[in-house]
């Protein structure tokens, strides 16, 4: 499969990466058919997807399979006069009807909407209007449903809501039922052009309304390097990327790449993640390769590994947020598997990333991915030198990479503000090293500066977090007259030092961190509280912070 998309497709390094890594990118474009249809008629029984849940039920799908259900699938939404251009909203957590549902729209060419089951009846009214929505295809469970349910009646343009059960209300339509009277599909020849609009992700932004990121009919190949050259999978993989289907990560991790290298996909369907849980899921399975953001790690390694088998795994990947080195260390450790981080936004793909010829540095993001020229700019418009930070662009004044984005549905201004000159501003800052390894500093919003120092959240929070009375931690500035701007952490407490949250303790955290990174970088002011406030997928809503700080003059 591979072969078919690019030049070559076997590396002996990073340097041969670079320089030959080169996309074949077909007409028309269409995954359902070029990709699932391709696997279902060359090899119909091999193993696509591995669904499991906390219930104990467990389906296995052959990319045979998988071709009947997305073709009964898109019939069925045929039927009911959905078609190419059509917006439709799915809401399916982890169910393996998720699948059937993405692959069918990529078949009739309509543009689907990945959407968290924890929306709101506001979060609700908001996506419908923005987007047009025309159908939801939901999970079938009484919260879920009440809030779409509660919606409608401010969402004039949704005309269809299907249930993939338990519950089908009598307003609804059974998707079960659906599918399964469905009349054979009749596939439309070239349905889609490679600049149709695939996907739309409403973005989880820490300011304002979410915005809507356009994706087209090609960005599922630039997922070729997520899958291969990160995950570093092959055709007899077992990938697990702990991921709703809510978000895009699922696409990244989930999908895409995955079934273009021929891996098998797992799935773990449960309602509270557990460290314990996922471990023995892996033990079980014997998964293979393994993604998730460094949160998880973090709890994975809090629990008894040695208790758990994990002699399966060849890979590990992290992203989501930066790396912490001491989870990349305290994993090593444990399991004998190095972390290989990745940076990307919902904007791109795998944009920066620690390949399998590359030694990891703890806490470094690696190296650029060839697919996209990279750089770092400074505020004043020049390619930032090593150790010198910028944020971080993407040029496109010689070529549109496959895997971009097509800008913002419905706003141009912010569009033009993003991405002007050639020039995409992802609004990160980092900077790199004499070997070319980007490190992460923060949002261009976040970085502080104090006394002549900029002085990024991330590595503040890196230091933070080394200390063990410290759970989850967020850096931001605070006004001041001498120094601009001072560092404070907003701490939440381990439950062994609740009782010890005083001066003392505050004077601990301060002098650790001195020990750790630069003295300057030290949080002069130290708040204990019990949660940080978070955008609806968990970002920290480090604004929200400062509003409440400026609200309160905050000061020393």
């Amino acid at each position: 499969m591979l072969e078919k998309y690019l030049q070559q497709t076997e590396f002996s390094d990073f340097t041969d990466f670079t320089s030959n890594y080169k996309l074949i990118v077909p007409d028309n474009f269409n995954f359902g058919f070029d990709v699932v249809d391709a696997w279902a008629e060359k090899e119909p029984n091999k193993k696509a997807l591995l669904w499991t849940n906390d219930h104990g039920e467990c389906r296995e799908f052959t990319f045979g399979e998988i071709k009947q259900y997305t073709d009964q699938t898109a019939s069925y939404f045929q039927s009911l006069g959905i078609k190419k251009g059509d917006i439709v909203m799915v809401i399916l957590k982890r169910r393996f009807e998720f699948w059937f549902s993405i692959i069918a729209l990529h078949k009739i060419g309509a543009i689907i909407i990945p959407a968290t089951h924890l929306l709101t009846k506001k979060d609700l009214i908001y996506r419908n209007n923005a987007a047009d929505i025309k159908a939801i295809v939901a999970v079938g469970e009484e919260l879920i449903i009440k809030h779409i349910n509660d919606s409608m009646p401010e969402s004039p343009t949704v005309e269809l809501l299907i249930s993939v059960g338990p519950i089908v209300p009598e307003t609804w339509l059974d998707f079960h039922k659906g599918i399964t009277e469905a009349a054979p599909f009749t596939k439309i020849e070239k349905i889609t052009d490679n600049d149709d609009t695939l996907i739309i992700s409403f973005t989880s932004g820490t300011t304002g309304n979410p915005k809507m990121v356009k994706l087209d009919c090609v960005y599922p190949l630039a997922h070729i390097v997520t899958a291969k050259y990160w995950h570093n999978l092959h055709e007899n993989s077992l990938h697990l990327t702990i991921a709703d289907t809510g978000w895009l990560k699922a696409v990244w991790g989930k999908l895409y790449g995955q079934w273009i290298v021929g891996a098998c996909v797992f799935v773990y369907d449960h309602e509270k993640f557990t460290p314990a849980t996922m471990l023995e899921m892996i033990q079980k399975y014997r998964i293979t390769s393994l993604c998730a953001p460094p949160t998880i790690f973090r709890f994975l390694i809090r629990e008894n590994i040695e208790h758990y088998d994990l002699s399966s795994l060849e890979y590990c990947t992290i992203a989501g947020e930066a790396l912490n080195p001491s989870v990349y260390n305290q994993f090593l450790k444990l399991t004998g598997v190095q972390l290989k981080e990745g940076y990307g936004q919902s904007e791109t793909t795998l944009s920066i990333f620690t390949s399998p010829w590359t030694e990891p540095k703890p806490g470094s993001m690696g190296l650029p991915n060839p697919h996209y020229d990279i750089d770092l700019l400074t505020p004043d418009g020049r390619s930032a030198e090593a150790g010198e930070q910028g944020q971080i662009v993407i040029r496109t004044d010689k070529r549109y990479p496959e895997g971009l984005f097509k800008g913002y549905h419905r706003n141009d201004e912010l569009t033009n503000e993003a991405w002007h000159d050639n020039i995409y501003n992802t609004g990160d800052v980092a900077w790199r090293d004499e070997d070319g390894y980007f490190w992460f500093v923060g949002r261009a919003d976040d970085v502080i500066k104090s006394s002549g120092y900029r002085i990024g959240p991330f590595e503040v929070e890196s230091a933070l977090m080394t200390h063990p009375a410290i759970v989850e931690c967020a850096v931001t500035g605070i006004p001041d007259e001498i120094r601009g701007q001072i560092v404070k952490a907003t701490v939440i407490l381990s439950k062994e030092y609740k009782d010890r949250a005083n001066h003392h303790l505050v004077h601990e955290i301060q002098e650790h961190v001195k020990s750790v990174t630069a003295p300057y970088k030290y949080p002069r002011i130290i708040e204990f509280v019990n949660e940080l406030p978070k955008t609806i997928s968990g970002k920290i809503r480090r604004t929200e912070i400062r509003e409440k700080d400026k609200n309160a003059n905050v000061s020393i």
